[in-house]
């Protein structure tokens, strides 16, 4: 199920993707998955597009691309007064030829600098962004958006958004099946993607609440007519969700977080890694039967070289096979 899909003409195999996460998705988290495999591209975390200019592609752990990346999206938070024809220079001269903009994000500070969720809501900003962007860049554009706001005859502003990225030449289009209010409070609703699907000839990758290949063939009715499945907060917590998802693998966990550990160390700051591990681990932590008193335990750690002590000793004396993990 979704083995492959085109983009642009661009082959994705398989069509299964790892979701753009605030605080996860950057260098080596991205690093591991590839490790793992059974991912047919990845999205970097949400980036201030002006931040670009100032960073260096060869070491910043947010922008870095190693060879595992085969495919990999560099997600923009852009509004309508960055100077966009410097930043997709600066992209293209570091090698990137995949771009997804970031229409999703309802976050307070994202809305006050005109980017994520309030650039959906202006649609002559979001022309002007648009075809600018594509007038510019040559090579693979997505885009993630959320339903819109939830209020009563929301349909007919989704469906003019839908028009516009059309028309302004956008190739796919990411929908995370929540209301831009819903955050993570209910679940994605996934019932409307044969609908949205119905709108538009682009491709549609659909987003939020996918925990792996046995859910989707529960529901196959709902995800029938979609392009692609992309996979965020499951993919934290396992992340070889991608490699397991034809046959099963057998996982060792605690080789799995020394793995990150050491990743992390590599591309971060030591005070930095340390939140990123700690981030990483309260998701990772679901696969232990006693996950919880992990997760905790790490949470205090004052340092690197202590976080891993922690780490150790719970392996130590816990289970490091798989479990069955739920997120939720």
């Amino acid at each position: 199920m979704f083995d492959e899909c085109l983009v642009r003409g661009r082959r994705f195999a398989p069509a299964r993707f790892c979701a753009p996460l605030a605080g996860y998705t950057h260098s080596a988290f991205r690093r591991l998955v590839a490790e793992l495999g059974g991912c047919g591209a990845m999205w970097t975390e949400m980036l201030a597009a002006r931040q670009i200019l100032n960073e260096n592609f060869r070491t910043s752990p947010w922008l870095r691309r190693r060879p595992q990346e085969i495919s990999l999206f560099y997600q923009l938070m852009v509004n309508a007064h960055d100077p966009v024809d410097r930043i997709l220079d600066r992209l293209g001269e570091a090698g990137a030829d995949a771009l997804d903009l970031n229409l999703a994000c309802n976050a307070r500070s994202i809305r006050s600098c005109l980017a994520g969720s309030a650039l959906f809501d202006d649609l002559d900003a979001l022309r002007s962004v648009l075809y600018k962007v594509r007038r510019l860049w040559p090579h693979v554009l997505t885009v993630k958006i959320r339903l819109g706001h939830q209020r009563p005859e929301w349909q007919p502003g989704f469906v003019e958004r839908l028009r516009l990225l059309e028309e302004a030449g956008v190739d796919a289009v990411i929908l995370h099946a929540r209301f831009l209010e819903d955050k993570f409070k209910r679940r994605a609703r996934h019932e409307l993607f044969p609908w949205a699907a119905s709108l538009t000839p682009l491709p549609l990758i659909a987003n939020g609440d996918f925990s792996g290949s046995e859910m989707l063939q529960g529901r196959a009715d709902q995800f029938q007519s979609v392009s692609a499945v992309m996979l965020g907060r499951m993919a934290v917590a396992c992340p070889w969700v991608f490699a397991t998802w034809d046959r099963p693998v057998s996982v060792d966990l605690a080789s799995i977080w020394n793995r990150m550990y050491h990743y992390v160390r590599e591309d971060f700051p030591p005070a930095v890694a340390l939140r990123r591990l700690k981030m990483f681990t309260k998701y990772f932590a679901v696969n232990f039967k006693f996950g919880h008193q992990f997760k905790v335990e790490l949470a205090r750690a004052p340092s690197l070289e202590d976080i891993r002590c922690r780490a150790e000793a719970f392996f130590s004396r816990a289970p490091v096979t798989v479990a069955q993990p739920t997120i939720v």
